[in-house]
């Protein structure tokens, strides 16, 4: 039988102990499973960063993988604690919309709240909740108890506004969603939406106040230096510099607009 994955996703980053204690917890509950750093180095409080990244990995890993993710802003408040189960897959986190982008493609078949006090530890500190509650309940699931055990079935669960294209007769306005540590400018427009607005004829992008030149197949299809766009691995349109940072480049980050418009024919009379 496969070892429990337990894949983690914070923004507790790695300076300190915590993400390193969770898993800690975890492996004494259930010290057969593997545990796996997705990453620690969300920004701290971002849900929609946390929401980014979740969505942009889990679908790579193997079935029955239990996501521990803890991007907990309201830790200690009335939020609640959740668990869920999505497809093949099972999740550990806050009710606070970092699911949001999992259950848009994979909506799902239950979810709890997390109140069965014998899956968390004896004493719940308000602060590290990571440690207490969800680490333990990641690592019971991983065990092998149903999700049924951790808690009273919920209907309901707090879901992110994401923003999406708007997409008019004569051009797509898009957002830049996230920032990648290269500095690529990773859009809120898919392949899907931008290939049914281009159709067959040519497209202008224009980030910021800077034309796009060309859409490639991949960075190395760019001249070294050169700015460009393309579809990334999350298969969103993105905006890159070839060799350095778009970001940097355009002085754009997180909210920026990136306009799409069909190119003007000039006819001959």
């Amino acid at each position: 039988m496969a070892r429990p994955v337990i894949a983690l996703l914070t923004d507790f980053g790695t300076k300190d102990h915590y993400a390193g204690t969770m898993k800690g917890v975890a492996l004494g509950i259930c010290p057969e499973a593997t545990c796996v750093d997705i990453t620690h180095e969300i920004p701290p409080h971002d849900i929609l960063a946390g929401a980014l990244e979740l969505a942009a990995s889990y679908k790579y890993f193997p079935p029955g993988t239990v996501f521990l993710v803890v991007v907990d802003p309201g830790v200690g408040s009335a939020r609640r604690p959740i668990a869920a189960e999505a497809g093949a897959f099972r999740f550990v986190a806050p009710d606070n919309g970092v699911l949001t982008l999992v259950f848009r493609e994979t909506p799902p078949k239950r979810v709890v709240e997390l109140t069965e006090r014998r899956y968390a530890r004896p004493t719940v500190s308000r602060t590290f909740e990571g440690r207490d509650r969800f680490a333990p309940a990641a690592a019971w699931l991983a065990k092998g108890i149903d999700l049924s055990g951790l808690g009273r079935l919920l209907t309901s669960w707090q879901v992110l506004t994401v923003p999406e294209p708007i997409v008019g007769e004569a051009d797509v306005v898009a957002e830049v969603l996230r920032v990648d540590r290269f500095g690529n400018l990773v859009t809120n427009v898919d392949r899907r939406t931008f290939e049914r607005f281009a159709g067959s004829g040519g497209i202008e992008i224009v980030a910021g106040t800077q034309a796009v030149d060309k859409v490639v197949a991949t960075y190395a299809d760019a001249a070294p230096g050169s700015l460009c766009a393309l579809f990334g691995s999350s298969e969103h349109l993105e905006i890159a510099v070839n060799g350095g940072s778009a970001a940097e480049r355009l002085s754009l980050a997180r909210g920026a607009r990136i306009t799409i418009a069909r190119r003007s024919v000039v006819r001959s009379p």
